[in-house]
């Protein structure tokens, strides 16, 4: 394992403060916000994540370099997020930019941080955002009460009132890891079957970061501990420190992307080169 000091928590940046992150409740884009968890809530079932997962496993839709990927997302705006209304690019070089401040010399981690959401490209092939957007959660066992908007947006869902699948383990064995759990469908799950599948040399640590920097209800609450390996909780401290730049990056100051292209493409080519099946 790569061993990188994590330290102190990310200092905020002083037009925002931590509490103003993640508001559920109210705001201008809560109606939007919303409607995309409720959809999601509904439609997200073990049926519905094994037929995106096959369909997509593949790897067989495009071939796009990583870069050209990351840059597609100017023309996507996520609807399942309260924070901000501007496209997901700028969204990845903040990231990027923070996590490269904080850790100079760890070219991977910084690279995890432009990357990260690239997934969400699968809104350009035709899967609606609820499909490709928003907080993750396991299907298959409980919808536990973390979930954003847990209280109703499940009752049409049939796996909330199936016998096999509303049980505290469902249909899991207790601590059987997070790689056999099925996780709703979205952009952390495809970019992390994208990366295995070109044999892109991120190490282990940012694969975490990738397949489940969505999962809140694991890393911000606590839930589905049930299910998780010795190795799941290892790296869990490493899916939160990336959640910190993740989160509390988003402002409304943008980068300026065309300076900082040079440098990010030479990490891309170090770890990810190349044309990309996706």
């Amino acid at each position: 394992m790569r061993v990188i000091n994590i330290g102190p928590d990310l200092e905020m940046n002083e037009t925002k403060e931590t509490q103003d992150y993640r508001h559920f409740e109210s705001g201008s884009l809560i109606d939007r916000v919303f409607n995309t968890y409720k959809l999601m809530h509904t439609n997200q079932t073990l049926d519905f994540v094994k037929q995106k997962s096959s369909a997509w496993a593949g790897c067989n839709h495009t071939q796009m370099r990583m870069m050209d990927t990351v840059m597609s997302l100017d023309e996507l705006v996520d609807e399942s997020d309260p924070d901000v209304d501007f496209p997901n690019s700028f969204h990845a070089f903040q990231t990027a930019e923070g996590i490269r401040q904080e850790h100079p010399d760890n070219d991977w981690f910084q690279l995890v941080g432009l990357i990260h959401d690239v997934g969400k490209t699968m809104a350009f092939c035709g899967e609606p955002q609820w499909a490709v957007v928003g907080d993750t959660f396991p299907v298959g066992c409980k919808f536990q009460n973390s979930i954003v908007f847990r209280g109703n947006t499940f009752l049409d869902n049939p796996d909330e009132t199936n016998p096999s699948y509303n049980t505290e383990h469902g249909i899991y064995e207790s601590n059987c890891g997070l790689d056999k759990v099925n996780m709703s469908w979205g952009h952390d799950e495809y970019l992390y079957r994208v990366l295995k599948f070109n044999n892109c040399s991120i190490p282990e640590e940012g694969l975490y970061m990738v397949r489940f920097h969505s999962f809140y209800p694991w890393h911000s609450h606590g839930d589905y501990m049930h299910l998780c390996s010795e190795k799941d909780l290892r790296m869990l401290p490493w899916v939160q420190q990336f959640n910190k730049f993740d989160l509390y990056t988003k402002t409304s100051e943008l980068p300026d992307i065309d300076q900082l292209k040079p440098y990010y493409q030479s990490l891309i080519d170090k770890y990810c080169p190349g044309i990309l099946k996706w």
